[in-house]
């Protein structure tokens, strides 16, 4: 049994989260806390297996209460989140200080409460202590020229022209689910200015959530960070984040590649989707595309790692050491389509590696 702390200062809240926990078989909750003080202390008496908690609160807010329950006691926490840019900020600042993931508040009026409560028994599984490592509180600092964050209007303005490519590879692709946007602040960031390749991400998460994830770590990085949009060009020393409830679609015309985003067809669980930029990477670049796969729940990536490992690509897995769910990378692993498995603070350098340049 997977035992809960449910911390929300709405009792509402409190009451809609426990219902949707309570109904399954295997986990219920033990108890409640209406501010951050009291889920330290029941996390203390109770030592519950997972916490939910409210971002915003009376007194001692989601942030502080995560900074102490990470460090004294390391309890898997989810955060629940506001749909607004605000709530992005907090909930990516909390995942920064160890929660290991979130989902959005269970708001009738803004949300499907049947997809919340299905996604938030899913995460509740994967992250409880027998199936997950705790996370780990971002250690490195953000590059000086990170401040003040760097917003920008899509489609931006094309990079300066970076150093060519010495290598055989010509376009990554880094899919990642629970504990992702930590994991991607300890790679994204680490790429040096004249990174000579492409970036694509895939990362799950709600609508509203992508742009502010692509903001923070354009704020955070040397090279440039954007959501996707259509008719983006790929380019060296760039990355871009493909937006919730799209899928990815490249069409690549002589030398250049464009971005296309299209309406998921009803046969991918998650929008966007890792196999189909897996998929699509693989059939634009053949040889020269790296795929890369980051801590996350699920088998999301192995159908797409298949077919780009079939065109000639090459995979890189996150180790079960330092994921939040070895989930994603134990599936490709599994179907032997991970060329190398690695530690995520030593993603960046092997990229930088296989790109011929050195990280900054």
């Amino acid at each position: 049994m997977i035992n809960v702390l449910v911390t929300d200062d709405s009792a509402f809240m409190r009451r809609a989260i426990t219902m949707m926990i309570d109904k399954e078989a295997d986990m219920k909750v033990v108890a409640t806390a209406r501010s951050g003080e009291e889920a330290i202390t029941k996390a203390l008496q109770i030592n519950p297996d997972v916490i939910t908690m409210d971002v915003e609160m009376p007194g001692m807010g989601g942030l502080e209460a995560v900074r102490q329950i990470v460090a004294d006691h390391r309890i898997p926490i989810i955060m629940c989140s506001s749909l607004t840019r605000e709530g992005a900020e907090t909930t990516f600042r909390a995942l920064e200080l160890g929660a290991v993931d979130f989902i959005p508040k269970p708001d009738a009026a803004y949300v499907n409460i049947q997809d919340v409560a299905r996604d938030l028994v899913a995460k509740i599984r994967a992250v409880s202590r027998r199936g997950a490592q705790p996370a780990q509180p971002i250690v490195h600092a953000p590059h000086p020229a990170a401040e003040p964050e760097r917003i920008v209007v899509s489609p931006p303005l094309r990079p300066a022209v970076r150093r060519p490519s010495t290598s055989q590879y010509e376009c990554i692709a880094i899919g990642t689910s629970t504990g992702g946007p930590v994991a991607l602040s300890h790679v994204v960031p680490l790429l040096p200015a004249d990174f000579p390749l492409p970036v694509l991400i895939v990362q799950h998460m709600p609508m509203g959530f992508t742009r502010p994830l692509a903001d923070r770590l354009n704020a955070q990085s040397k090279i440039t960070v954007h959501e996707a949009a259509n008719g983006m060009i790929l380019e060296p020393g760039a990355a871009l984040v493909v937006p919730s409830g799209k899928q990815l679609v490249l069409r690549r015309s002589g030398i250049e590649t464009a971005v296309g985003l299209t309406d998921d067809d009803g046969s991918s669980l998650h929008v966007p989707s890792v196999d189909a930029m897996m998929e699509q990477v693989g059939e634009a670049y053949r040889r020269a595309a790296i795929g890369v796969i980051l801590t996350g729940m699920g088998q999301d990536g192995v159908k797409g790692l298949r077919k780009l490992k079939e065109l000639g690509g090459y995979v890189i897995g996150q180790n079960e050491a330092t994921c939040v769910v070895y989930g994603m990378p134990r599936a490709a692993q599994k179907e032997g389509l991970v060329d190398r498995e690695i530690p995520l603070d030593d993603i960046a350098g092997t990229l930088c590696e296989m790109s011929g340049v050195a990280k900054s």
